[in-house]
C-alpha cells in the first residue's frame, strides 16, 4: 500500500490550517481536515478559466486576475486559451502555497510559473480588485476560486467580496464587457440575484466533479459587465 505523505502545512490569517499532501504521485490541498483541491479532480477549475477567459470579441492582450493559485490548474488553462500577449495576475494570500508550487510539486507547474505572462502576487485578491476599481488598470477577466461559495467561505474575510458593495467593486474593476467567474460548491441563489441587481449579465453553469460524473452539484457563476 502506497503511503500518504504530509509534505507541508501553514496557518492562514484566520487560524485555518492548510496542508499539502501527496499519495501515489498525486497532490492534494486540505483546509483543516477537508480536501479542497487535488491533481485528480481538475474539471471545474478548467471550466472556470474557459468561461472567464473565452472572450466573444476575441480581444487581444487581455488582462486577467486569478484569485488563488491553488495547484495551478486555472492558471494553466488560462495561459492555454489567451493571447500570447496576455497579462495574468495571480493573487495568492499564502506565500507558502507559492513556495509549494515551486518546490514540492515535482516540477508540475514550473512551466506556467515561469511563463512571462504570469505575475504571482503575494496578496489578498480583494486588494487587487480594489486597486483596479479605483486607480490601477482594469481587468478583462477575474476568476475567483477562493471559496466554496458565499455560504461556505474558506476564509471569513472573503465575505466582503460577495456583499453588494463588493460586487459593485468587482464590476468597476472590469473593462466594458469584461467577465467575472465565481466557482461555487453548490447552488447560490443569493449570489445569482445580487449579480443581476448589480448590473451584470449572468449565467449559472452546472458543473460536475469530473467529465463522466452524472451529478452536477457545483456551479460557476459567469457574469459579464454590460457597459
Amino acid at each position: 500500500m502506497k503511503p500518504t505523505l504530509n509534505l507541508a502545512e501553514t496557518t492562514a490569517p484566520d487560524g485555518a490550517v492548510f496542508r499539502l499532501v501527496s499519495h501515489d504521485g498525486e497532490f492534494f490541498l486540505y483546509l483543516n481536515d477537508r480536501q479542497v483541491m487535488s491533481t485528480t479532480l481538475t474539471h471545474s477549475e478548467l471550466l472556470l478559466a474557459d468561461g472567464g477567459c473565452t472572450f466573444p470579441d476575441r480581444r487581444k492582450a487581455p488582462r486577467v486576475l486569478i484569485g488563488g493559485l491553488g495547484l495551478g490548474f486555472s492558471l494553466r488553462r488560462c495561459l492555454e486559451i489567451t493571447d500570447p500577449a496576455a497579462h495574468i495576475d495571480v493573487a495568492e494570500l499564502l506565500p507558502e502555497v507559492i513556495r509549494w508550487n515551486r518546490e514540492l510539486l515535482n516540477g508540475l507547474n514550473d512551466e506556467i510559473l515561469a511563463d512571462p505572462r504570469t505575475q504571482l502576487i503575494e496578496d489578498d485578491v480583494y486588494t487587487l480588485i480594489e486597486a483596479a476599481a479605483n486607480k490601477s488598470p482594469r481587468y478583462d477577466a477575474i476568476l475567483l476560486d477562493v471559496d466554496d461559495g458565499p455560504s461556505s467561505l474558506l476564509q471569513r474575510r472573503n465575505a466582503r467580496i460577495y456583499r453588494r458593495d463588493g460586487l459593485k467593486m468587482v464590476k468597476r474593476a472590469l473593462t466594458p464587457k469584461g467577465r467575472v467567474a465565481f466557482w461555487s460548491a453548490t447552488v447560490e441563489p443569493g449570489l445569482l440575484r445580487d449579480l443581476k441587481q448589480t448590473g451584470f449579465e449572468v449565467e449559472e453553469i452546472p458543473v460536475a466533479k469530473h467529465p463522466r460524473a452524472k451529478q452536477r452539484h457545483h456551479r460557476i457563476y459567469l457574469a459579464e459587465r454590460k457597459d
